[in-house]
């Protein structure tokens, strides 16, 4: 068999899903029935070859899913990719966005709205809200020991990386051959 991309495979994985679906119901509808009815699978080997053949075509079918992740699997493991600078194989980016950024991002964004609820509130109550390094001229002044520069730097490059690695993924995800 010609190989297929990931994407292709991605896509066999959901058809092969309604095509299990569609079996099941063949199955259920054949699974049983009353002696007094006229078998309809009759002609064609009876009821219980109709139900023989689906659940082993469900299970060739599930093979094939079981092939095609562990295809994918492979080449995700074997695939590196760069962006912003940084190079891991796909496994890794796909393990990084779903376990690592979104904490980052929750982190990111609570160290910025911590921040600008203490700078709003300073605003409200007469305090200052004062960069690490800088002298305080009231005793109530906060010091902000993290910069504020840096931080919106860590979020935008945040953000960049994982727009530019969705844009990678998918490109990859198009061109990258399963082996099968």
């Amino acid at each position: 068999m010609p190989g297929i991309t990931i994407t292709e495979g991605l896509a066999e994985i959901k058809t092969i899903g309604k095509r299990i679906a569609k079996k099941e119901q063949t199955v259920w509808g054949c699974l049983y029935r009353h002696d007094v009815i006229r078998d309809p699978h009759a002609k064609s080997g009876g009821s219980a070859a109709v139900v023989e053949r689906e659940l082993q075509g469900i299970k060739d079918l599930e093979d094939r899913i079981v092939s095609i992740r562990r295809a994918i699997r492979e080449a995700n493991a074997a695939t590196e990719i760069s962006v912003c600078g940084t190079t891991k194989s796909i496994e890794e980016w796909l393990t990084w966005r779903r376990e690592v950024a979104p904490g980052m991002q929750h982190r990111l964004a609570n160290m910025r709205a911590r921040i600008n609820a203490v700078r709003d509130k300073g605003q409200k109550e007469g305090f200052a809200v004062l960069q690490g390094g800088q002298a305080a001229s009231k005793e109530l002044d906060v010091i902000v020991n993290l910069d504020e520069g840096d931080l919106a730097k860590q979020i935008e490059g945040l953000e960049e990386t994982l727009g530019t690695l969705d844009g990678q993924l998918s490109l990859k995800n198009a061109t990258v051959a399963l082996e099968l």
